[in-house]
């Protein structure tokens, strides 16, 4: 399938999605529906970087929450709609993300991961410190009361998501069977023999660090009208982090289904687990499910539908 037929497949279901979702009348459905969806931008921000690289990254929460600052800042400045906010919180990110690989990518391993989680802890502490941005207390976000062609401002914000969760996919894609996605693979597989093969391994890795924070600032952007209250503690929470890297390793990696397949099926199990038990359950949840997916199918869903589909072949 061209990557043409695939977007217009994906925005098809899209629109499948919305009008279920509208169908069902519930308003819980859109707030839900949301976090999902901004969990698959997220996951298939961190599998550019992590899954197709092979560069694990502990700074998703750092990505995502200077992305949601960036419109708090918009916000109080230029008084911008979120549709413009949106692709200058992800311009935002992207610089952050070269920034960040220009200094650490020459780590490697346990090295790079802790590098990108001190970058995070970093960006914590700037914005904590920072009154204009509401510093330790937290900043207000007023929605508007309308707007046009929706419903609600929820049922907005679901349909903003949903966008950004094909365009996501599409892009991720599209990464993963051009030229870019092969020399990606190479450093995964063995870096120093695709240096050594003439694969120009730092700057494919610049490019992977700036597409994946461009992706990750996209999905935190809208995230101040989501909450309509937004503090350090809420944005760089330690679910972002930790399901970003859950959902690739559950879904599987080497794919742009996985993190696609992981993060509906662990964002909806969280939801459920939400509402029906407790919001404290969801990173039980997580931590139960890599445990057993780390154990029994370290290649993820994906994989494991891969290896069960030779087996039957050859059996």
């Amino acid at each position: 399938m061209s990557p043409t037929a695939f977007l217009a497949a994906a925005a098809a279901v899209a629109v499948a999605v919305f009008v279920a979702a509208t169908t069902v009348g519930n308003e819980y459905v859109y707030f839900a529906g949301y976090t999902v969806l901004q969990y698959i931008v997220l996951a298939t921000a961190w599998n550019i970087l992590g899954g197709y690289t092979g560069y694990v990254n502990f700074g998703s929460a750092g990505f995502f929450a200077i992305g949601a600052y960036t419109t708090v800042v918009i916000y109080k400045t230029l008084q911008l709609p979120l549709l413009v906010a949106i692709p200058l919180c992800g311009l935002t990110t992207a610089i952050l993300g070269l920034g960040m690989g220009y200094l650490t990518l020459r780590l490697r391993g346990v090295f790079f991961a802790i590098a990108t989680l001190a970058m995070a802890i970093v960006l914590h502490t700037l914005i904590v410190n920072w009154p204009f941005v509401g510093g330790a207390r937290g900043v207000y976000i007023i929605r508007p009361r309308d707007v046009a062609f929706f419903d609600g401002y929820m049922q907005f914000l679901f349909a903003v998501m949903l966008a950004l969760a094909v365009i996501a996919v599409w892009i991720a894609r599209l990464v993963e069977r051009s030229r870019l996605g092969r020399g990606l693979a190479a450093i995964r597989d063995d870096e120093l023999a695709a240096e050594c093969a003439g694969v120009p391994t730092l700057k494919l890795k610049l490019i992977s660090t700036t597409l994946s924070g461009f992706l990750m600032g996209v999905a935190g952007a809208p995230f101040p009208y989501y909450v309509t209250y937004v503090d350090p503690n809420g944005a760089f929470n330690l679910a972002y982090a930790v399901n970003s890297i859950a959902m690739p390793l559950i879904g599987g990696m080497t794919s742009w289904a996985g993190p696609l397949i992981g993060a509906i099926l662990l964002g909806t199990l969280q939801q459920v687990a939400t509402v029906t038990i407790s919001s404290a359950l969801s990173l039980l949840i997580v931590g139960v499910l890599l445990v057993l997916f780390v154990t029994l199918a370290p290649n993820g869903l994906v994989g494991l539908f891969a290896a069960l589909s030779q087996r039957r072949r050859h059996g």
